[in-house]
C-alpha cells in the first residue's frame, strides 16, 4: 500500500512479487537474510509497477528524521490502539504523494536505500532523489497538519 493508491493495485503488486519469490526461490543463497532477500524483490516489483503504469513518474537535510530505529520502545497494551490509529493516518498521507514523492519516500525511509542506491534503482540523479524526498517531507507535514485539524 505504501507504493500505490489503491488496494487493487497492492494486491496485484504484492501478487507479482510473491510469483517472483518462488519463481527464484532456489536463487537464494542462504547468506543473506532471508526476509531482506524478500523485501528487495517486493519493493522491487512494486517500482516495476510504477515504471510499466507511467513513463516517467519520477519528478524532476537531514534526511534522518524519518528513519525507523532498531531502538525502538516495548508499546504498552493501552498505547496499542493508538499507535495502530496514527499509523494508518501516516500510511493514508503518504498514499496522497504524487507516485515520485511517494517512491523515493518509501525507498529511502521505510527500505533503507541511499540516495545513491534509489538514483540507480530509478534513473535518476542523487540530487533529485533527495530533493524529492525533502518535498515528500514538506509535503506530509502539510497533509498531516490539514488531517489533524479535520480530527480536532
Amino acid at each position: 500500500m505504501r507504493y500505490t493508491k489503491d488496494r487493487d493495485s497492492a494486491e496485484e503488486v504484492l501478487q507479482e512479487g510473491f510469483i517472483k519469490i518462488f519463481d527464484k526461490l532456489e536463487v537464494f543463497d542462504y547468506k543473506g537474510s532471508f526476509e531482506g532477500w524478500i523485501r528487495r524483490i517486493m519493493s522491487n516489483t512494486a517500482i516495476d509497477s510504477i515504471r510499466k503504469s507511467k513513463k516517467n513518474p519520477i519528478l524532476t537535510d537531514n534526511d534522518n528524521d524519518f528513519k525507523m530505529g532498531a531502538e525502538d520502545p516495548i508499546v504498552e497494551a493501552e498505547e496499542l490502539e493508538s499507535i495502530e490509529i496514527k499509523a494508518e493516518l501516516a500510511l493514508e498521507a503518504i498514499s496522497q504523494l504524487s507516485p515520485a514523492y511517494r517512491t523515493v519516500f518509501n525507498l529511502y525511509v521505510m527500505e533503507e536505500y541511499t540516495h545513491k542506491e534509489i538514483g540507480e534503482i530509478l534513473g535518476i540523479s542523487e540530487g533529485t532523489s533527495k530533493s524529492n524526498l525533502s518535498k515528500a517531507k514538506m509535503n506530509l507535514q502539510r497533509i498531516l497538519n490539514e488531517q489533524f485539524v479535520n480530527i480536532k
